[in-house]
């Protein structure tokens, strides 16, 4: 399935929502308020997702909500008003997660693409080798893929039960996924389309990368669990971690692979090739981390989600340091990169979504709002060219950070 569309430069900030809840039964139930559109509301935005979902969205104006579920479901011109001003006037925006923005010199240029079939919660993009962006839509089950000289896109559809979650490229140029819904791994091959499943043990893959021998390396995150795939011969290693939720994962410059936990307060160095992990605990135990990234000198990077921090962790001597995040401790750090051993990471808790800058040279943060702003950034991929890759997923965009000489 092939479509083209053209770069969509999104740009529209929002906030937070208020939660309605109703006690019945001795369960808590959200019913939508009264009014003019409550009964096609609760028809048409629960068919596809839970009503929390709008109760714990962060509120929008009239316009916020029409570009928010017109990026989720195409209706007839008189509905999307109806839908809109019943959301606006029961669930607006609200003050509370504005971000404190960061002062600084750098400028950067942020593109977004919409991708096209709606509702599919575009995320994880990746460069490929010939330039080309690759993208999971976890709720379509689908992988695509944008063109970037012509801006023509192309949607692979997967099994309809994968719900891929991330993406890597293998070293033949195949584009790699994890199943998160139905516990594989797969393979696509961009020439003719064909797909191949791995079946694994786990519940839930997570975010896959290539070791240095060619072999795919996964988390799991409910699962407790890595796993390592050798697409050659399909032979699956699986082995169960001591920390909770294993989430991101990245390569040092050894070949040791270092994985964060967002249900433990630690972090794992793996060794590949014999499946054993190390641990090392953060100082405090509330902690929880989603991404980590590393700098040129194997420094591991690290975004502390649950206290609002970034951190930094010495391999060698153990030693652990923290940053306070500028919007502070609820402004839920989310993806990480590094560029130039420069530290980017968002602030996911914030409406809009912000981009931080971190200098660790100087200390000192930059902040830089995301324009469509509203999606959450779970995952950043940095390109040849040293830019960044993001997404918003609930705006089904993908985006391109120009961070060298941006030209506006």
């Amino acid at each position: 399935m092939s479509k083209s569309l053209f770069p969509a430069l999104l740009g529209v900030a929002f906030f937070l929502p208020a939660v309605h809840l109703s006690a019945q039964g001795g369960q808590q139930q959200r019913v939508f308020p009264d009014g003019r559109g409550k009964e096609v509301v609760e028809t048409l935005c629960t068919s596809c997702h839970s009503a929390r979902n709008i109760f714990n969205s962060a509120g929008y104006d009239r316009e916020g909500w029409r570009r928010l579920f017109g990026a989720m479901v195409a209706l007839p011109e008189a509905q999307a008003e109806l839908v809109a001003t019943y959301l606006a006037q029961n669930f607006p925006a609200k003050p509370g997660r504005n971000p404190t923005m960061a002062a600084g010199g750098e400028s950067v240029k942020i593109t977004e693409w919409v991708t096209p079939t709606l509702g599919q919660r575009t995320r994880d993009p990746l460069e490929a080798r010939d330039g080309s962006i690759w993208w999971t839509g976890m709720w379509a089950s689908l992988v695509g893929r944008i063109d970037t000289e012509t801006g023509e896109m192309k949607e692979y559809l997967l099994p309809k039960t994968a719900r891929p979650h991330g993406i890597a490229e293998g070293p033949q140029g195949n584009i790699w996924y994890t199943g998160n819904g139905n516990g594989t791994v797969g393979k696509v091959d961009p020439q003719t389309g064909a797909i191949t499943e791995y079946e694994t043990t786990a519940s839930d893959p997570h975010t896959p990368i290539f070791d240095r021998e060619g072999n795919l390396v996964f988390t799991a995150q409910r699962s407790k669990m890595v796993g390592r795939l050798n697409p050659t011969t399909g032979e699956l290693v699986e082995v169960p971690t001591k920390g909770t939720n294993p989430y991101g994962i990245q390569m040092d410059s050894q070949g040791m692979l270092w994985i964060g936990f967002n249900g433990s307060a630690m972090l794992g160095r793996l060794d590949p090739e014999t499946m054993e992990l190390d641990y090392y605990d953060l100082p405090d135990p509330a902690s929880r981390v989603r991404r980590v990234a590393l700098t040129s000198d194997d420094m591991v990077w690290f975004v502390n989600s649950a206290l609002g921090r970034i951190g930094r962790l010495n391999p060698k001597s153990g030693e652990i340091k923290e940053w306070p995040s500028p919007s502070g401790p609820d402004s839920h750090p989310y993806a990480m990169a590094v560029v130039d051993d420069v530290i980017w990471y968002n602030e996911s808790g914030m409406r809009p979504d912000v981009l931080v800058r971190f200098d660790p040279k100087t200390e000192k943060f930059q902040s830089f709002p995301i324009p469509s702003g509203v999606g959450i950034v779970r995952n950043m991929f940095v390109t040849k060219e040293g830019n960044l890759l993001i997404h918003q997923s609930s705006m089904n965009s993908v985006g391109l950070v120009q961070l060298r000489n941006p030209v506006f």
